[in-house]
């Protein structure tokens, strides 16, 4: 990829006539956050002098020291192509930022500029390259006469249905269009198990393009929805009785002899460097959980009977364990974490499955055998003699978790660590407080 530069930029700005500009960032939940100016503000925004108030994002600053700067990464300029009518207003482009505290410091709580310093660890341990290939799922629901999000689903299409079924894929089709003209290298889009599910798969990039590239695709997918009269959510599990929503993580490593998972004459054809790297996941899996599946509601798609992965196991073709091994071998080596679901911080994410595969090479863990059998339908005796356990059974069990292993706290950074866990504690405390209607119906006539 050539680094793009500021000439190129300002070439682009005056070729599409853009006339806005979105910095756009991650808070510590996930959520994106951006601070738009007019073009105006090129100049300024190029040498990374634009601030914001930190004070007003979750899990940043406090209102003391709240002033933090944007510093744009040029290589993620991209000029949208969907937000005015470009030959009246001009047209909006976006740069994601790192943020940067006043003494021009990386600022610790910033979830993409944390993940690079993980990557920087594996680059001293020899590794030039992380690499992910996401799947995430999402679910599409009618709005109203007034805008407003309804229960009722798009369709009532299965997996890989096509119209009438699938009443959501012309949306499905023009998200696509979007994402190719944006650059997206899109490899496979479909209709997903449970009605009104959907997946959208595109080409595997380095970690930090990746997340992204997942985040930039939360907002077209949105976007493009809302044109349709839908509502897209990467809610884990909207609706009860059928499948939630997750997205599988396709992890590799590279050095400078290639791919470092696969090795020709290894079992399976799997490197040590790859078993040491499913050992040390399979290890830190209770902790790095409360990032990868961060909301109460992430613990109701993490049920035995949804396709979702409940325990802590790997396999090759089995999809019933929380970790498999796809078929491609060579350059395509991976590992495919299948319990992560789309309501993480992607930054975050990468941050602690990395830095728990890391471990497990450093450490010298050894991979447990895979397993072969539906595990769906072992007895806890079975589970037992096979020494599989459980992932956490809902957010609460996750933080503590978190709370006792240092390696997935160092992967977050005592900053992101304590506001995440504030937060989290905080959300299980409402949610602990509230009525469902699930106990209304059970006890309000009865009692």
């Amino acid at each position: 990829m050539t680094a793009i530069t500021k000439e190129y930029i300002k070439e682009q700005v005056k070729e599409k006539n853009v006339r806005f500009l979105r910095l756009m960032f991650t808070d510590i939940l996930g959520i994106i956050k951006n601070v738009e100016v007019p073009i105006t503000q090129l100049d300024k925004v190029l040498d990374g002098e634009m601030m914001f108030d930190g004070s007003s994002i979750e899990g940043f600053v406090r209102i003391q020291e709240s002033d933090m700067y944007l510093k744009p990464d040029f290589n993620t300029w991209l000029v949208f192509s969907w937000e005015t009518d470009s030959s009246k207003k001009g047209k909006v482009a976006r740069l994601i930022c790192d943020i940067v505290n006043p003494d021009g410091t990386p600022f610790t709580g910033d979830p993409r500029t944390n993940l690079k310093r993980v990557l920087k660890e594996a680059e001293e341990l020899g590794f030039t390259d992380f690499n992910l290939g996401p799947e995430p799922e999402f679910f599409l629901f009618k709005l109203n006469e007034n805008d407003e999000v309804t229960e009722n689903l798009n369709d009532n299409g299965g997996y890989f249905d096509l119209a009438p079924n699938d009443l959501a894929e012309n949306c499905r089709r023009d998200i696509v269009l979007e994402l190719e003209d944006l650059g997206f290298e899109i490899e496979a889009s479909h209709h997903e198990v449970a009605p009104g599910q959907h997946e959208i798969d595109w080409k595997y990039a380095n970690a930090v393009e990746a997340c992204d590239n997942i985040q930039t695709f939360k907002l077209i997918v949105k976007t493009v929805a809302r044109k349709y009269g839908l509502h897209a959510t990467f809610m884990a599990k909207p609706i009860f009785g059928i499948n939630g929503s997750g997205m599988h993580c396709n992890m590799s490593l590279f050095n400078e002899n290639g791919n470092a998972f696969f090795d020709e004459k290894g079992p399976l054809q799997l490197s040590e460097t790859a078993y040491k790297f499913l050992a040390g996941l399979m290890d830190h899996a209770p902790a790095f959980t409360a990032i990868t599946n961060p909301t109460v509601n992430s613990y109701k798609r993490l049920v035995p009977g949804y396709e979702a992965p409940v325990y802590i196991a790997w396999s090759g073709r089995n999809r019933t364990p929380m970790i498999r091994v796809p078929e491609s071998r060579g350059m395509s080596t991976r590992l495919e974490v299948r319990s992560v679901d789309p309501m993480t911080n992607p930054y975050l994410a990468l941050a602690v499955m990395l830095k728990a595969g890391l471990d497990g090479i450093k450490r010298d863990l050894k991979a447990t055998e895979p397993t072969t059998d539906n595990i769906y339908e072992m007895d806890a005796a079975e589970l037992d003699s096979l020494g599989i356990n459980s992932l956490p059974g809902n957010l609460l069990e996750a933080v503590e978790s978190l709370k006792k292993d240092d390696t997935i706290i160092e992967a977050l950074g005592e900053h992101i660590f304590k506001n995440f866990v504030a937060t989290k504690t905080l959300e299980w405390d409402q949610y602990k407080a509230t009525v469902s209607q699930w106990e209304k119906e059970q006890y309000l006539h009865l009692y």
